[in-house]
């Protein structure tokens, strides 16, 4: 506790700091918004005509333009597609001036200004791994039904995909469990559906989604390799619309509208905001996809989510919202497998009206359970439940930003397993995690420089366990379009995954509160001493660097290499044999724990070169990665471990009146590791007796498993193409029609392998498609 105060004061000492250097200049702050539907207008710049004095809105249409001198500017909004707008204000020393625009659509298209505030943007942001997705350039992909963030995300660099049927996103050696999803501030536990094409979240609901591949700030915690953070758009404050969409896939409809009309010199507005998506795949592809399995897809999905807007008059908001997603998927040969996701809540601003202060925060609750039942009747249940809440402030100091805040979660684990050897693994856990964090972000005056250290400290009572993470990111740009950067931190989490990351086919995804029913020492590494365990908790340390360059106006290269090192890693052991009692004293932890200690590492190098001029979109990704497992017996590759990933996204628009597009996406990606067969044995079952006659018997046949992930899979690789067609009728009702494919070529990429039976099912073949959708 002690420590935790030694952060709050200075914490508090420099937000003071702030506010007393405020006083003999002037804070000229606001928020910037579409004029037709109020929606906030996002990383566009605000400046003082004629000087270097400016700022950017963040997601949420906010700027604060501090250390103004006294005197009379123009200030001046300019965006792409709208008409730039400029406004005169004259300022005092202490003064604080809110302000509220609306811009106008326009016909001009200003290209080079675009430019500029992009130009900003790299120089004072390190943007050190961090992917921002605005949803307008995941339809550049080719969709299969409605575009959506899962399909994008399979894209990114670093980002291993691990398949159509069950896949799951690895990002750059971290698991599932090790990646943390926000949705407006709220945990999301599973954000795809077992069909890996589709994500829950609806892509026309997405303000902005920012996916942090490593070397995160302090104002993210509780996961050791990445985050994704999705922010989602307010309901239409001006007039009712909608969407409604039908593919070969499933159903959407999207419809947003006021409660309380948006006036420009009004009071405020209620909007809100509802949309449903429904997977109709096990009916629709045992007529139109029934050469892929005469049975049908067994996929089905259900995702709903809604949410109502307040808005006062001064920019501050409260947003309430909620959501439902149901999966399953039915394989014979497999299992069962079928989970339930549901939550709730809140966030807000507040601007207060004497302070240079913002003011964020948010409190959610949210549950998922999952279920499967396996070829033989064995189940596996897992569920969790909590919620988590958090406050942050913001001071803005010229170029400079101090941000401090903190964070509760509390959550409720259970978990139940019965394992090959017929013993049942049980878990029931109550979690409750305090953090508090401060971030300051230091830009030089010749914009050379950009330093954002910053400090997380992280307490999980369940575990009795304290983690400070020092983090730093910095940027230095030796010209204007030659820029070098470097990130680094430590990290730590609780969670651990309900199965094995040995698995070939994770369709199982569950969550487990770190146990304390560990070994008492460890080895670290191969040929190195065992080490007595101090920490229960999983912990990661990261390390990047790379550099931006632009070629030419419209061609961004970024390389980026990097180092994790997983120090301490739980997973469910799978090689358990007795019971962990009095009776086993003597009998080796490996043999007879429910959960392993292991450590791990994962470095590689991330290449993307990047064209985008008018019609054309080209994007090119490659990524080299190299991963490792250490458990205190063997070092192995996780099965995740693809040692070259290729992805090429190209997109034209082509028409008079830029009516149609046609685009194509490639990917190629190296075989997954995986575990070899070494001979075969009958399973007899003698139910505790030697009597048994086993000569008479005819007992099932099963597998020994060969060296732990020395095989390798055949390579993946996948061609997907699409062509779109729009329509306006009016200048609210537009049609688009999409037509494509995936897998053009319909490769034999492998899913798995039936070791008993000798027969390989494979991926998706050839799927095509067509969509229709009407925006009105």
């Amino acid at each position: 506790m002690k420590r935790i105060r030694t952060i709050l004061i200075l914490v508090l000492s420099i937000a003071a700091g702030a506010q007393l250097m405020a006083q003999s200049t002037a804070n000229v702050r606001g928020f910037v918004y579409t004029k037709d539907d109020g929606e906030p207008v996002l990383f566009t710049n605000v400046y003082m005509k004629g000087t270097t004095i400016g700022a950017s809105t963040d997601i949420n249409g906010f700027f604060s333009i501090t250390k103004v001198p006294p005197g009379t500017y123009t200030l001046v909004i300019s965006y792409l597609g709208y008409d730039t707008l400029t406004e005169s204000v004259t300022v005092k020393a202490g003064d604080i001036t809110n302000k509220k625009f609306y811009l106008t659509k326009g016909a001009v298209q200003l290209e080079e200004i675009t430019f500029s505030a992009d130009q900003q943007a790299k120089l004072e942001d390190t943007k050190v791994s961090v992917n921002k997705i605005d949803p307008k350039v995941i339809t550049k992909l080719p969709s299969i039904g409605e575009p959506d963030l899962a399909q994008y995300m399979q894209v990114l660099p670093g980002v291993v995909f691990t398949g159509d049927q069950g896949g799951q996103l690895y990002i750059r050696g971290g698991t599932p469990v090790q990646n943390k999803v926000l949705l407006d501030g709220m945990i999301v536990y599973n954000p795809f559906h077992s069909i890996g094409l589709f994500s829950v979240f609806d892509n026309d609901i997405i303000r902005n989604a920012d996916v942090y591949t490593g070397g995160f700030g302090a104002e993210y915690g509780g996961r050791i390799s990445s985050i994704m953070d999705i922010t989602t758009r307010d309901g239409n404050k001006k007039h009712f619309e909608g969407k409604i969409s039908a593919s070969t896939f499933g159903v959407k409809l999207l419809v947003e509208g006021p409660l309380m009309k948006l006036k420009e010199s009004g009071k405020g507005s209620i909007s809100y905001l509802l949309s449903g998506k429904q997977s109709y795949l096990p009916q629709t592809s045992k007529v139109i996809y029934k050469y892929a399995d005469t049975s049908g897809l067994p996929f089905g999905f259900t995702d709903l989510y809604g949410k109502i807007s307040f808005n006062a008059s001064n920019g501050s908001k409260l947003n309430v919202f909620g959501y439902n997603f149901r999966d399953f998927v039915r394989y014979p040969d497999i299992a069962n497998f079928s989970w339930n996701s549901y939550g709730g809540g809140a966030n807000f601003i507040v601007i207060p009206p004497s302070s240079s202060t913002l003011v964020e925060g948010n409190f959610a609750y949210s549950k998922y359970a999952i279920m499967a039942v396996e070829h033989g009747d064995t189940t596996k249940t897992s569920d969790i439940n909590g919620f988590n809440l958090g406050l942050k402030f913001t001071n803005f100091v010229g170029k400079d930003e101090v941000k401090y805040g903190f964070e509760m979660i509390g959550f409720k684990t259970g978990f139940k397993f019965t394992n090959e050897y017929g013993l049942v693994i049980p878990q029931e856990e109550n979690t409750t995690e305090i953090a508090a964090f401060v971030k300051y972000k230091h830009v030089s005056k010749n914009k050379k420089l950009v330093l954002e250290p910053s400090f997380r400290i992280h307490y999980y009572a369940s575990l009795s366990d304290l983690s400070p993470e020092p983090r730093l990111s910095v940027k230095f740009n030796a010209k204007k379009t030659l820029r070098f950067k470097m990130a680094g931190g430590m990290y730590s989490q609780n969670l651990i995954a309900a199965n094995s990351d040995r698995d070939v086919v994770n369709l199982f995804y569950g969550f487990l509160s770190g146990p304390d029913r560990l070994q008492s020492t460890y080895t670290p590494g191969p040929g190195q001493e065992p080490r007595e365990l101090n920490t229960k908790l999983q912990k990661s340390i990261h390390a990047i660097g790379g550099v931006e360059f632009d070629l030419f106006k419209n061609i961004e290269i970024n390389v980026e290499v990097y180092q994790k090192w997983f120090n301490h890693l739980t997973n469910v052991n799978r090689d358990k044999l007795y019971e962990d009692d009095v009776a086993h004293t003597t009998f080796p932890d490996a043999q007879k724990k429910d959960f392993i200690v292991e450590t791990g590492w994962a470095r590689g190098l991330d290449f993307v070169v990047k064209y985008d001029k008018k019609r054309f979109y080209v994007w090119v990704t490659y990524s080299l990665g190299y991963n490792k497992r250490w458990d205190g017996i063997r070092e192995y590759n996780p099965i995740w471990d693809r040692r070259h990933n290729i992805n090429v996204v190209t997109s034209y628009t082509f028409g008079k009146k830029k009516r149609w597009e046609a685009n194509a996406r490639w990917n190629y990606g190296s075989g997954f590791p995986f575990t070899q067969t070494a001979g075969y044995y009958p399973k007899l079952n003698l139910n505790g007796s030697i009597d048994v006659d086993y000569t008479g018997s005819n007992p099932p046949v099963s597998y020994i498993p060969g060296e732990l992930n020395a095989g390798r899979l055949p390579q993946y690789h996948r061609l997907d193409v699409g062509v779109k067609f729009k329509y306006a009728f009016t200048e609210k009702v537009l049609m688009e029609l999409n037509l494509g494919a995936s897998n053009v070529y319909n490769r034999a990429n492998i899913f798995y392998f039936d070791r008993i039976t000798q027969t390989r099912k494979n991926q998706l073949p050839i799927l095509p498609n067509l969509t229709f959708s009407l925006t009105f």
